[in-house]
């Protein structure tokens, strides 16, 4: 049986607008601060119309910090869940101190993805805003996406594609298969 190919997509920054303070931006805390990025539905929709699998990874360290309830991370998976057609979610709620295997840059959601859904991970492809997502498509074999310039204090692995929007990152993989 032939294995599956996904696009995993990184959530907050890639499917969603970033909350800013004090110039630096961070993942909504509430569904009222939840807000999607224009396009992304039509491109989640055109990946569903594909023989790829939509699944979510996402970093919510801010659950470990004390600085937001796991049950508001929830309930903005939860909305993402109603509005877009997305196949599974998988969530890392650890710090870089926690020095799991699960927390983007290391590959551990991917992966899991990939046992639990067939995945052949050379055939799919990583979208994030980070590098730290991108070094995880790259260390779990997928090709990679960057959605805008990136983060300051990344800038390897390179991405196979740069790219504006999501909608765009989309348009490029369907174009090559």
């Amino acid at each position: 049986m032939k294995k599956k190919k996904a696009i995993f997509l990184d959530r907050d920054g890639v499917i969603n607008k970033l909350i800013m303070t004090n110039g630096k931006g961070r993942a909504p805390y509430t569904l009222e601060d939840f807000d999607l990025f224009p396009g992304v539905e039509e491109a989640c929709q055109k990946i569903k119309d594909s023989d790829f699998l939509t699944i979510v990874v996402t970093n919510q360290p801010d659950v470990a910090r004390g600085w937001v309830e796991r049950e508001s991370v929830e309930l903005i998976n939860i909305k993402v869940r109603e509005l877009l057609p997305i196949d599974d979610i998988k969530i890392c709620f650890h710090t870089n101190n926690d020095n799991c295997l699960c927390r983007k840059p290391a590959p551990g959601m991917l992966l899991e993805a990939a046992l639990e859904w067939d995945i052949d991970l050379k055939q799919s492809f990583m979208i994030g805003d980070r590098y730290g997502d991108i070094a995880a498509g790259v260390s779990a074999g997928c090709r990679t996406v960057l959605v805008g310039p990136g983060d300051v204090q990344g800038s390897s692995p390179s991405p196979d594609y740069k790219v504006s929007s999501l909608f765009e990152g989309v348009l490029i993989i369907l174009s090559l298969n």
